[in-house]
């Protein structure tokens, strides 16, 4: 190569050289710029955080909590027992929301309308919403009075004062399972009008309980309940049912005995005649002793 060769290519190395460093420091600008950008994205991303994590006024912070129920008033209780109660976090910010503004809670109805409360959530949580008497309608300050009426001839005036709400049982005080009706059975803790019909209507369908154990047999019962029950042995006779009778579409109306328990009963005293004693079921394979058990307070022959 000529000497005028050599510096053509030397010169062209040059700027090659020179076009490489000014793109690789303009990478790296670009390489630092996004990185500050990321930085930042997180930082407001953490900020966003905690500012979610911060209950409204001067609450403390929504932190999380076991799940447990306990009596509270909708209108004063904190962001801490609603979480403990199992409220999720927006549904608390709704509560806050409904109440800056002026809302009042007045009756468990009410508390029912809480966007997001789910059917199963209100019935959990019903027999512990108490409403402070500062929030409840002036009227209750006064009794009911009812309508004048005449009685041979004289006026007579009536103001007996009915409360609003049951009064809850005291510790140590029962009722009677076999006649209580829903308005008392709704003065025991834990107990609203939901498990009240649940237990009337179960005890129908029984003919009668036989044991405070079968109050277990309701779905979801409280089972901290049962000690304000008691069952008297006057008070606890049931309805029977005639297992030599019976068809089989009236036998399996009893919460014990499905369709084929009573076909087996009535294809039973139809090849060996009518049932003396319910033990001899034990010989069919749709009667194991825990089911005669439950069965035995409700059968007649």
């Amino acid at each position: 190569m000529t000497k005028s060769d050599r510096r053509i290519i030397l010169s062209a190395l040059a700027l090659i050289g020179v076009a490489v460093a000014v793109i690789f420091l303009a990478g790296g600008r670009d390489k630092a710029e996004n990185s500050t950008a990321i930085q930042q994205a997180i930082a407001d991303s953490t900020e966003n955080a905690a500012v979610s994590e911060i209950t409204i006024g001067s609450e403390a912070p929504l932190a999380s909590a076991s799940h447990e129920l306990f009596v509270f008033d909708p209108n004063t209780a904190d962001s801490a027992a609603l979480l403990r109660l199992g409220l999720s976090k927006w549904q608390i910010r709704n509560i806050y929301k409904y109440r800056a503004a002026g809302g009042v809670y007045r009756s468990k109805e009410d508390f029912a309308r809480l966007y997001g409360l789910t059917v199963r959530k209100y019935r959990e949580l019903e027999p512990y919403i108490t409403i402070g008497a500062d929030f409840q309608p002036a009227s209750t300050l006064f009794p009911d009075r009812k309508a004048e009426y005449t009685n041979g001839g004289a006026e007579r005036h009536d103001s007996t004062f009915t409360p609003r709400y049951p009064v809850k049982l005291a510790e140590g005080e029962t009722i009677d399972l076999a006649t209580a009706d829903t308005a008392l059975l709704q003065r025991v803790p834990g107990i609203g009008s939901y498990y009240a019909r649940r237990i009337v209507e179960y005890r129908q369908r029984l003919g009668g309980y036989a044991s405070l154990s079968q109050l277990d047999e309701i779905d979801g019962f409280p089972h901290e309940s049962l000690p304000y029950f008691t069952l008297s042995a006057g008070s606890s006779a049931t309805e029977k049912l005639n297992v030599n009778s019976l068809s089989i579409n009236e036998l399996k109306r009893h919460p014990y005995i499905n369709f084929y328990q009573a076909r087996a009963i009535v294809d039973y005293r139809r090849q060996n005649g009518p049932i003396a004693d319910i033990n001899e079921l034990r010989l069919l394979p749709d009667f194991d002793d825990a089911t005669l058990s439950r069965l035995r307070p409700y059968v007649s022959y």
